[in-house]
């Protein structure tokens, strides 16, 4: 795992597994591309694939446990998350789970917030970012194609913008998903080469 950006020197960071943070903006195709990597990681105990907490409702585009605000604050308040942010209005979490996948040299892949990356990059030994884009009008569609109804106004998810750290990886999913899911294989293997482009590439 030594292609993860790793930070060395701390024995209180949590390893030796990979830490894979998939973000992007709105329509950017991460849970399709996700969905693509995980069915080719089928049987492939070294690979995790948590399931997000989020307090929306269940839908066909992403791999959510749904629960009520008031479900997520009494999940929080017992310890559940490792990480826990807000996004459009919505409350989101990762299961306390994925440290004991990390201890035990597993790679976790999961979609989060990019405001997270710095704080998983103080907590974890291995962390590679890869940051999934495309075009702007490709967003757009792909958002209105979805007609969630908790995706609110989609002139506020396209113009979003959000304080995070340099991704080491970027894919561009405007082709064939198959093709950038490979991409993304190639960064849960660790094979994928580290570019750290710069920070108005984000």
């Amino acid at each position: 795992m030594s292609e993860s950006q790793t930070i060395s020197g701390d024995s209180d960071l949590i390893g030796p597994g990979r830490l894979v943070l998939v973000v992007g903006p709105s329509g950017a195709g991460k849970d399709t591309l996700i969905g693509l990597a995980q069915a080719a990681c089928a049987g492939d105990g070294g690979v995790v694939f948590p399931q997000r907490v989020v307090t929306r409702e269940a839908s066909t585009f992403e791999n959510n446990q749904a629960v009520s605000p008031a479900q997520f604050g009494q999940m929080l308040a017992r310890g559940s998350f490792a990480f826990q942010w807000e996004a459009h209005g919505l409350r989101y979490g990762l299961p306390q789970s994925i440290v004991d996948d990390i201890r035990a040299g597993r790679a976790v892949v999961v979609n989060v917030s990019r405001a997270i990356v710095d704080s998983a990059r103080r907590s974890y030994a291995n962390v590679t970012a890869v940051l999934v884009t495309a075009p702007r009008d490709t967003l757009a569609r792909r958002l209105a194609a979805r007609s969630r109804a908790s995706d609110g106004q989609l002139d506020n998810r396209l113009r979003r913008t959000v304080a995070s750290a340099v991704p080491d990886i970027i894919i561009e999913n405007v082709g064939r998903p198959e093709d950038a899911a490979t991409e993304l294989l190639d960064a849960i293997k660790g094979i994928a080469k580290i570019s750290h482009p710069p920070a108005d590439s984000r």
